[in-house]
């Protein structure tokens, strides 16, 4: 564990009481465990096979919820939106039903905390991805408990450490479910920590929820400051003309509105199919790397092999401070060009101002506004996935102070975004902050850690060891 880990979990620790009396688990990561309570094997706490035998007498027709991966939450919960009959799903597909709890076993969504508790579903009875395994606790073992067991950090941890595979392809086994070792209490007490978790868990979760919004409305203040400066300026009294443009009303007298091809002096569209990516090489921007104005490489960590870089990139080296467009999946992030040894993907085209004419810094804050975003939105095309094409980028409408005024508005906005952003980094820390006591909480409920019982009564010490 990190430092600032152990001292989330110590915090935790302190806020609770812990049981009167512990012994040593045998288990290493373990440590000390409440004196009655058992370490058991999760083969001896969940049914050993699940068959989908139980349905194949229904009618063919019987509708029953269809479960993909993206329908499984982060941190607990499913989406039961879709319904198939059962026999659209019943080859090919993991089957559960109301009580058992399914963990993703592939990554990144096993390390993610994607897994439920099954309940509601249609008919009782759900099939979805292959990439569940399905845990149907015993007689003796409360569904809840079993939940946040595999919820906690600790599960996670190892379970993260066990994976095979290579790449994006990592998988927790079979094996590892069945083998772990976890202390468990009598079924009593498993009730007592579940319903606990469910109540404290949901107050941490609305503090998160209110925190997300918040960021919400500064990101919504964000857009506004930006698409007031590049629409307006930066004087309120400044004389205004209509632009001939309806959804830009009007701008500064003083200003041009002209189609990027007389501003944009090279546009590079980088199609084709992308080289084959390795695990190291040179960094590959792809659209889900672009946010807010800046090339994030953490979003999606993706590498080409060096010596395909040269004939990849033929089309046009980016250079520092060339602005980036994605122009689908999303549509029309836009960044700036910080560091020139990368590679870009499909789905964006790299743009060249004429510096006579427009700035890069005000170029990128174009396309950040709600009127730069219209504006590509009005020349997009495709039926499920909205995108545009090179030759209609370079017909859209862009406004063209003068470049000192650019200048101006590009300090404006960078002096207002600064302090946006500051306010959003400090809710997000404060958000990380809760989700990682969320995780210790959890954690130091279902290994005996703390004690959450209203009232502590005597139990039969267990017998220390490892079924």
């Amino acid at each position: 564990m990190t430092e600032k880990s152990d001292r989330i979990e110590n915090t935790c620790e302190r806020r609770f009481r812990p049981y009167p009396d512990y012994r040593d688990s045998g288990v290493k990561w373990l440590g000390n465990i409440p004196g009655h309570w058992n370490v058991k094997r999760l083969r001896f706490v969940v049914e050993k096979r699940i068959t989908k035998r139980e349905v194949c007498d229904l009618d063919p027709e019987t509708e029953v919820s269809f479960v993909p991966m993206e329908a499984i939450h982060e941190l607990g919960g499913i989406d039961l939106d879709s319904t198939k009959p059962i026999s659209m799903v019943v080859d090919g597909y993991t089957y559960f039903r109301n009580g058992d709890v399914v963990v993703a076993k592939i990554t990144p969504c096993f390390e993610n905390g994607k897994r439920a508790l099954a309940s509601g579903l249609c008919n009782g009875i759900a099939f979805g991805t292959t990439e569940l395994h399905v845990l149907r606790p015993l007689f003796h073992v409360h569904a809840g408990f079993l939940l946040y067991l595999t919820l906690s950090d600790h599960f996670r941890r190892i379970g993260t450490a066990s994976m095979y595979g290579a790449g994006g392809q990592k998988r927790i086994s079979d094996a590892f479910i069945r083998n772990f070792c976890h202390p468990i209490p009598r079924f009593s007490e498993q009730c007592t920590i579940a319903v606990f978790l469910d109540r404290e868990t949901e107050k941490i979760d609305e503090l998160v929820e209110r925190k997300e919004q918040l960021i919400e409305l500064l990101q919504e203040k964000r857009t506004a400051l930006i698409t007031r400066a590049v629409t307006r300026g930066l004087d309120p009294d400044v004389p205004m003309k209509d632009s001939g443009i309806k959804w830009l009303g009007e701008i500064p007298r003083h200003w041009d509105v002209c189609q990027l091809r007389r501003v944009v002096s090279k546009f590079v569209d980088y199609r084709g199919k992308t080289p084959k990516k390795t695990s190291s090489g040179v960094p590959l921007v792809t659209a889900r790397n672009i946010k807010n104005q800046t090339i994030d490489l953490s979003l999606s960590e993706e590498f080409i092999p060096n010596f395909l870089y040269p004939q990849w990139m033929v089309r046009g080296h980016p250079e520092r401070g060339d602005v980036l467009i994605t122009t689908e999946a999303p549509l029309g992030e836009s960044a700036q060009v910080l560091d020139t040894g990368i590679a870009l993907a499909q789905r964006i085209i790299l743009l060249k101002s004429n510096a006579t004419k427009v700035t890069n810094d005000y170029l990128k804050y174009h396309f950040a506004a709600d009127s730069g975003r219209m504006e590509l939105r009005s020349r997009a095309t495709g039926s499920t996935v909205f995108g545009i094409k090179s030759s209609h980028l370079k017909a859209s409408i862009t406004t063209v102070p003068p470049l000192s005024e650019q200048k101006d508005i590009s300090k404006a906005i960078d002096s207002g975004l600064a302090n946006i952003d500051l306010l959003i980094a400090k809710i997000r820390q404060a958000i990380d902050l809760l989700n990682e006591f969320r995780a210790a909480l959890i954690s130091a409920a279902v290994t005996g850690k703390i004690d959450v019982q209203p009232t502590s009564t005597p139990a039969m010490p267990g017998n220390g060891k490892v079924r």
